[in-house]
């Protein structure tokens, strides 16, 4: 890792919104200033504000910001696109790199970093009668993706028997929603992590960062995991 990172990193893709600034240097190591709150049909209201905000706590101006990272989904389509709108607007603004991180991996991650969880299962409500849904597990102090993100119905995902260990957790709000699902998970211990927090993105970004993954804003993209439903929607799409 270089010396010095500065990293603003931007979530509206759930019913949350939150914020997020790394800075690290050689007179100091690691200085993280966050913000989240649950702002449902707010994002656009409170997001920019909350940035200079937070930019503000951790004593940096946009400027000085080196990578601009985005939650890229799953989640909401209106929430995902704010967020990378957002991000988009900054990072072209100050000619800078973005990183895009799961929501889904976050939460994995924030399970990680507060309840040293080595296996886990995150799950977002996707309306619909859907979940977002991924496996996670622990690889070099990051939450690395088991299999593949996916959205599925429930019926669907139990379908497929999983061999759930003992001491797996579950995050997200997806739980809640599907209570036969929670049932099915029951052995595994059910987290206060119900949305994903940008302070949480913030060690894949660096990670991403380290390994050349950043891209120009023009390239940063969204996940939506129901892609195909989207187009349909559109005239004359298939």
């Amino acid at each position: 890792m270089s010396n010095k990172l500065n990293v603003l990193c931007v979530d509206t893709s759930t019913e949350a919104c939150s914020v997020a600034v790394l800075c690290q240097s050689e007179e100091k190591q690691q200085v993280i200033s966050d913000h989240f709150m649950l702002a449902p049909r707010e994002h656009t209201k409170k997001i920019l504000p909350t940035v200079e905000q937070v930019l503000q706590q951790a004593g940096l101006t946009l400027p000085e910001i080196d990578i601009l990272a985005y939650g890229r989904g799953p989640g909401s389509f209106t929430g995902v696109r704010i967020g990378i709108s957002i991000a988009q607007g900054l990072a072209f603004g100050i000619e800078k790199k973005m990183v895009g991180v799961s929501t889904l991996q976050a939460m994995a991650q924030q399970a990680f970093k507060t309840q040293q969880a080595a296996d886990v299962y995150a799950a977002i409500d996707a309306r619909m009668g859907e979940v977002y849904f991924a496996h996670y597990q622990l690889k070099d102090e990051l939450m690395v993706l088991v299999n593949e993100e996916v959205v599925v119905k429930p019926v669907d995902l139990l379908a497929l028997e999983l061999d759930v260990a003992a001491d797996s957790v579950l995050v997200g709000s997806g739980w809640g929603a599907y209570p036969e699902l929670a049932e099915y998970f029951k052995n595994a211990l059910k987290l206060d992590i119900e949305f994903p927090s940008a302070k949480y993105m913030l060690d894949e970004v660096v990670s991403c960062v380290e390994k050349s993954l950043a891209v120009l804003p023009e390239l940063a993209a969204p996940v939506y995991l129901r892609d195909k439903v989207t187009w349909k929607k559109l005239p004359g799409r298939e």
